[in-house]
């Protein structure tokens, strides 16, 4: 089994274990964000990987990160997936997990990038607006990324939508 097939397998797993806790939404957002988390941490994502360190060690890291911040399936997931070995495919795993979640909901999903958080007004109004610009129905997953400096920049599949202020910068910058 090659690790595509493999990081399909355990998001097969996880999405299952999490549709049978009865909260699929609530833990696959949750999931989503513990997957940028470790993208973009690489302290947290050498820790998780590191087979130097005992295995409970490195759940043990993963408990402390996610306790009373995250449903406890959430956590538990997480902390199976790093005891199999898998922490370096987690963000993979998770993405597919996400992918799956938004097709049983007949959705595509949509990475955004906000310099700021959203408030769930925000959200709504900017998945609308995305569904109407893609014609489809669209699952947003939100991260807070302060380098875009202002607006958002959204990804749907292949397609990019970039409102932010630091490619409105670039873009005077060249014509300038």
């Amino acid at each position: 089994m090659g690790a595509d097939e493999r990081s399909h397998a355990y998001a097969t797993a996880l999405f299952e274990v999490a549709r049978a806790e009865g909260n699929l939404e609530q833990v696959e957002a949750e999931l989503y964000q513990v997957a940028r988390a470790i993208e973009s941490s690489d302290e947290l994502r050498s820790k998780l990987t590191d087979q130097a360190l005992p295995v409970e060690l490195r759940q043990g890291i993963v408990e402390d990160l996610l306790e009373g911040r995250t449903q406890p399936v959430t956590k538990a997931l997480v902390s199976f997936v790093v005891g199999a070995g898998r922490a370096r495919d987690l963000p993979t795993i998770i993405d597919r997990l996400v992918r799956r979640a938004a097709e049983e909901r007949d959705q595509v999903v949509a990475e955004v990038r906000s310099a700021i958080p959203l408030d769930d007004d925000q959200r709504q109004r900017l998945q609308e607006a995305l569904s109407k610009r893609t014609g489809q129905n669209v699952s947003i997953k939100v991260t807070v990324d302060p380098s875009i400096l202002g607006g958002i920049v959204a990804n749907i599949g292949d397609n990019v939508i970039d409102g932010s202020v630091r490619r409105r910068l670039e873009q005077l910058r060249e014509s300038l």
